[in-house]
């Protein structure tokens, strides 16, 4: 029988107590409860913090902004937890989190949030290349891993259950800053538990070790350049610096992948995107970020912009969106390993999200609030099916001595395809939107009135929309008239946005084709015959926590 505890997958064998190994799990859970909520909550506060802040050109930078300082820790500190132990990363990590929500919280103004935002950001990256290869450290063997992942996956849910409507409620009673608040008491019980419980395991690089600081530049460049790009095309009169953009991060990208090729230690190794199934699972997983960030943050746009609904009943039509992702998971990791061929699910999960994808091109203001739910949820078991699979298979497929950066590297290609999503998605919206309200409003005489329908922000700002009447009431127009005018155009736009998300869902259910199957068999004993560390590597496993008391075993 395979053990429920921990084991250091070092070369002393040994099995670290059914207690340190359920307090160090509870750390990790309270981590990715964190970063869970706050996915959740900042998409459900977005569009009131834009009618309080104003800027809503910047909607899709509070997302980006965080991703992309994300997609660069994740690798670098994937490495240096290899090198060194995660653990002491993982602490400074939440540290970094926690005091950037702050920040977030504080902040006056659309540009500090985005600043803040990309410091969190940092926070965040280092956390995901860190605590969540924690798992595999700590239950190697998949099938233990498998059982232990229900925790990490029920934690998960419980933060995705209570995620949107929480933020909603946050947003409509205590203010839109309270939904970054609520993040410094969970990174409290996090820090507690990761410091006194969460073992050292860390692989010892005999000789020097090289960080990979240019490839970082060169992919913070590149990215920045692209997503600029993605901003300036749509904008008039911004041709030319969108060219600009564009060249410049191709320049930036071809420079990495020269770069990348003599590099003694390269931050992304080209050699694991030479294996067919590795490289097909990193572009799902960008796919697969493309669609599920252009969901998280543009659904709650629809809802609130587009129907008019209050972040409190926004948040809890969301919630059985991503509590099904949970549910999903879950049911996910009992039967993925008694599956004769486990990459049906990732079929599954693209099939499910397609069809959700679907109902959100087509749903409008009339639509019945039941049908809405109903494809949140087929969209949540889409997502359940995918997203953990993903890492799974990226983790059995590496092996041991590549698991730390394949990891990291699925975790970044899919912030990666987030921030693609986000930033194309976001530049459509705000393009047609501006179109379809100047096409309604050339029909009525427009003057300076005009100019305060065409940013979106009127749509969430009460005050900005009682102004507006008034103002056209004294020019004998109909005011909320055209702001309903203004909320078709809305979903209009973000329609055309879901209408791409669903065409990158339908390539990626063709782009699994290129993942093999991948098989969980067991040697007897639930052995399995698993690469070692890299070659010049030592395994080191120290313990930070104190003996808990004789229940520890040591393998002979």
């Amino acid at each position: 029988m395979a053990p429920i505890a921990a084991t250091d997958s070092s070369a002393t064998g040994r099995v670290l107590s059914v207690r340190q190994s359920l307090f160090a799990m509870l750390g990790l859970c309270f981590v990715v409860m964190m970063v869970a909520i706050d996915q959740t909550v900042v998409g459900m506060a977005l569009p009131t913090i834009v009618a309080e802040l104003n800027g809503f050109e910047l909607y899709a930078w509070v997302g980006t902004s965080y991703l992309l300082t994300s997609v660069i820790m994740v690798p670098i500190f994937g490495r240096l937890g290899d090198y060194y132990g995660r653990r002491h990363f993982v602490i400074a990590a939440i540290v970094v989190f926690g005091a950037a929500s702050a920040l977030c919280g504080f902040s006056n103004s659309m540009m500090q949030l985005v600043l803040a935002r990309a410091l969190q950001g940092i926070g965040g990256g280092m956390l995901v290349g860190t605590a969540f290869a924690c798992i595999p450290d700590l239950f190697p063997e998949p099938r233990v891993r498998l059982r232990w992942q229900v925790l990490f996956s029920s934690a998960y849910g419980l933060a995705n259950a209570i995620g949107p409507t929480l933020g909603g409620v946050l947003t409509h009673y205590a203010g839109w800053r309270s939904v970054f608040f609520v993040n410094l008491p969970i990174s409290i019980l996090g820090l507690w538990f990761i410091s006194k419980y969460l073992p050292r395991i860390r692989h010892m690089q005999h000789g020097n070790i090289h960080l990979d600081w240019q490839g970082a530049i060169l992919i913070a460049a590149g990215l920045s350049g692209l997503q600029l790009f993605v901003e300036f095309l749509p904008t008039p009169n911004m041709g030319s610096m969108a060219a600009l953009a564009g060249a410049g991060s191709v320049v930036m990208f071809v420079a990495l992948y020269f770069w990348e090729r003599h590099c003694v230690d390269p931050l992304l190794p080209l050699d694991m995107f030479r294996n067919k199934s590795l490289s097909a699972l990193f572009g799902l997983s960008t796919l697969l970020g493309f669609a599920m960030f252009a969901i998280l943050f543009y659904v709650p746009l629809l809802l609130q912009g587009g129907f008019g609904q209050t972040p409190q009943a926004a948040g809890v039509l969301i919630t059985p969106l991503v509590f099904c992702i949970t549910v999903a998971s879950i049911f996910n990791s009992r039967i993925l390993v008694r599956l004769p061929n486990p990459n049906i699910m990732l079929y599954l999960g693209f099939v499910l999200l397609f069809i959700s994808c679907a109902g959100l091109v087509v749903i409008s203001r009339s639509t019945n609030v039941w049908v809405m739910a109903g494809i949140l949820v087929v969209g949540g078991l889409g997502l359940g099916f995918v997203v953990p699979n993903l890492t799974v298979f990226g983790q059995e497929i590496a092996g041991r001595g590549q698991l730390g950066i394949a990891t990291a590297l699925l975790q970044s290609t899919r912030m990666i395809g987030g921030m693609l999503g986000m930033a194309i998605v976001g530049s459509l919206v705000n393009h047609y939107y501006v179109q379809h309200v100047k096409q309604v409003v050339s029909t009525h005489s427009p003057g300076a009135w005009a100019g305060m329908l065409e940013d979106p922000q009127i749509l969430m700002n009460a005050a900005d929309q009682q102004k507006f009447t008034g103002l056209l009431h004294g020019l004998g127009l109909d005011g909320a008239a055209l702001i309903d005018a203004a909320r078709a155009s809305m979903v209009s736009s973000i329609h055309l946005g879901m209408v791409l998300v669903l065409l990158v869902v339908v390539a990626a259910s063709f782009w699994v084709r290129g993942v093999e199957p991948v098989r969980f068999n067991r040697a007897p004993g639930g052995a399995k015959p698993a690469a070692g560390p890299a070659a010049g590597t030592e395994a080191v496993a120290e313990s930070s926590a104190a003996s808990p008391g004789g229940d520890r075993q040591e393998a002979r």
